[in-house]
């Protein structure tokens, strides 16, 4: 049996006895040689790459994404037979800790920073005697009330991050309860939430039901000094009410690591809006663990277990 992997990455797994691997180019159709394939790992990979593996891989029972995100394999069109399996937490610690990065940026002031480093000024605004609690301004992750907004396994890695540095943690889901030792809420509750909250954080897939769910609304109704971080996807957030939120002051600060659509045009009105700290899609980008996640379900697709995340 054959897997393909892409040469997106630098794979090394292990094979199960019985298999084969070969290297294939992510953004072109699969060579003919390859179309005896029964898996094909997915990472980088181009919309022709995809339909070619749809349409030209009869053997195919496998597609195994290293992304979180399958909607573009979904919309390739295999076959129901064809088992596709996500990476889902193969980027929660990369993803965390650059959630986390963007978080502690914009709560430290590192912009301001870096602007008044530009000017060789030394800013008492910044630096000095400073209250630890400032009136319309959050300035340290002490006592901070922080709503994760899609509450999976990035979710439930970047909570115990946040709460060890004494911020008050709650997440979002579908259902309510309690998941990883934190208090869930449904998504119905979370309008009723925003007033209280100092930092929302978007770690929401990108979905019909998630297109700008982020909106003027849930903007407005947050406090004038509260962050909104996004390292889902950039759908899930309208851009044009965040730009005007930050240019009007209704939030203080912003930090995204993707936007709609990407790349970001460089004639944007994003870029200029106010308070934002902007990160070109570099939360993720390194699979951690793709190489077991392979293995474990090509062992799976013989027979061996059950699959890692089917979608």
């Amino acid at each position: 049996m054959k897997v393909l992997l892409p040469d997106t990455i630098e794979l090394s797994p292990v094979l199960p006895a019985g298999w084969e691997s070969a290297v294939v180019d992510a953004r072109a159709e699969i060579p003919a040689e390859h179309h005896d394939a029964d898996a094909l790992v997915v990472w980088g990979s181009s919309r022709r790459h995809l339909a070619s593996a749809a349409r030209d891989l009869p053997r195919l029972r496998l597609v195994q994404s290293l992304a979180a995100g399958v909607e573009g394999i979904l919309a390739a069109g295999f076959g129901d037979e064809v088992v596709i399996a996500s990476g889902t937490g193969l980027h929660s610690r990369t993803v965390s800790e650059h959630a986390l990065a963007l978080i502690l940026a914009l709560v430290r002031r590192l912009p301001e920073a870096l602007a008044a480093q530009d000017d060789h000024e030394w800013s008492s605004e910044i630096g000095g005697i400073q209250p630890l609690h400032p009136a319309g301004r959050i300035t340290t992750l002490l006592d901070a009330n922080v709503l994760i907004w899609g509450f999976g396994d990035i979710g439930q890695t970047l909570a115990p991050l946040l709460a060890s540095m004494g911020a008050h943690v709650r997440g979002v889901a579908r259902s309510a309860g309690r998941r990883a030792g934190f208090e869930v809420v449904e998504e119905d509750s979370v309008r009723d939430l925003l007033g209280e909250i100092d930092i929302l954080v978007d770690i929401l897939p990108a979905s019909e039901a998630t297109a700008g769910v982020i909106d003027a609304d849930v903007l407005a109704a947050l406090p004038d000094h509260a962050l909104v971080v996004n390292v889902g996807r950039g759908t899930t957030v309208d851009q044009a009410a965040l730009r005007a939120a930050l240019a009007d002051g209704t939030i203080a600060g912003a930090g995204l690591d993707v936007t709609d659509p990407e790349p970001l045009p460089a004639d944007d009105p994003l870029w200029d809006a106010p308070h934002l700290l902007l990160t070109p899609h570099g939360a993720g980008g390194r699979p951690v663990g793709a190489d077991e996640r392979i293995v474990h379900n090509l062992r799976a697709l013989g027979g061996d277990g059950e699959f890692d995340h089917r979608v």
